[in-house]
């Protein structure tokens, strides 16, 4: 009788070898997946920060509805300063101060949940629609960080 020994490790070599394969593409998988998740992360957090200041805008519509003269629209983005008078209820707050105000609270939270986030702020004055749009940088090649491609989200809206 011919007795073939060893040709059971084969088959648990061949095997192995087919399992290392599935792991490594479930965790080329994985990683995708986080990448996405990222991704549609930021686009939400820049969805919320462009209703933000909709929603600003729209608490502060008398001085909103100054178009394009609106300190909201003249304010250079990013040069707002806090007003600590506008922090709590008080008489000294005008709508002008509210406004800048509130594109410095914007610009701070683009800056603390997106990264790279900047804002900007627009109207038609023949419409009265006004135009918030969002910009953040993302990383989408994992091999080189030097590679970076800016996503952006607009939405317009009306007082």
């Amino acid at each position: 009788m011919n007795k073939q020994s060893g040709f059971s490790l084969i088959e648990v070599l061949v095997a192995m070898i087919v399992l290392a394969f599935g792991l490594l593409g479930l965790a080329g998988m994985q990683a995708t997946g986080l990448k996405n998740n990222q991704s549609a992360y930021n686009r939400s957090q820049a969805t919320q920060l462009a209703y933000d200041i909709a929603d600003r805008m729209r608490a502060n519509a008398s001085e909103a509805r100054n178009l394009a003269a609106s300190t909201y629209i003249t304010l250079a983005p990013g040069s707002a300063a806090a007003q600590s008078s506008c922090e709590s209820v008080s008489t000294a707050c005008t709508p002008a101060l509210m406004a800048q105000n509130d594109l410095s609270e914007w610009n701070a939270d683009l800056a603390a949940l997106l990264p790279g986030g900047t804002g900007s702020l627009a109207v038609d004055v023949a419409t009265g629609i006004f135009t918030a749009t969002v910009n953040w940088t993302e990383n989408r090649d994992e091999d080189n960080d030097a590679v970076s491609d800016v996503s952006t989200f607009t939405t317009r809206f009306q007082l």
